[in-house]
């Protein structure tokens, strides 16, 4: 039998309560999960977009240029896209993420 793992769970509740509540948790933290996703995932698109008109490239070359920056300069994929999407509202690109596009850039069309 689980345990309900939410706080507020009394101590009377039956194993189905129990389970359900531990379901409800889960759910909850998936759809808290999900939610992120969608949102870096529009920042992401934003970022490909961009690279896409910059570089010039196809969306794939415009992706794989976004993992490249994003392994190669230690940043997660979402930093990386929120950093080149924020240039466009004149914030500064990390010094760290313009040097890992050079290079990109060099190895795309090197």
């Amino acid at each position: 039998m689980r345990r309900a793992t939410t706080p507020y769970a009394p101590q009377h509740v039956t194993a189905a309560t129990s389970a359900l509540l531990d379901e409800v948790a889960e759910l909850r933290a998936e759809n808290e999960q999900l939610t992120r996703a969608l949102s870096s995932r529009a920042v992401i698109d934003q970022a490909r977009g961009m690279l896409m008109v910059l570089a010039p490239c196809t969306s794939e070359r415009a992706w794989d240029l976004l993992v490249d920056l994003s392994q190669h300069g230690n940043v997660k994929l979402r930093d990386v896209a929120a950093a080149l999407v924020g240039t466009a509202r004149g914030e500064p690109l990390p010094a760290q993420i313009q040097r890992e596009l050079r290079c990109a850039l060099r190895r795309l069309h090197g």
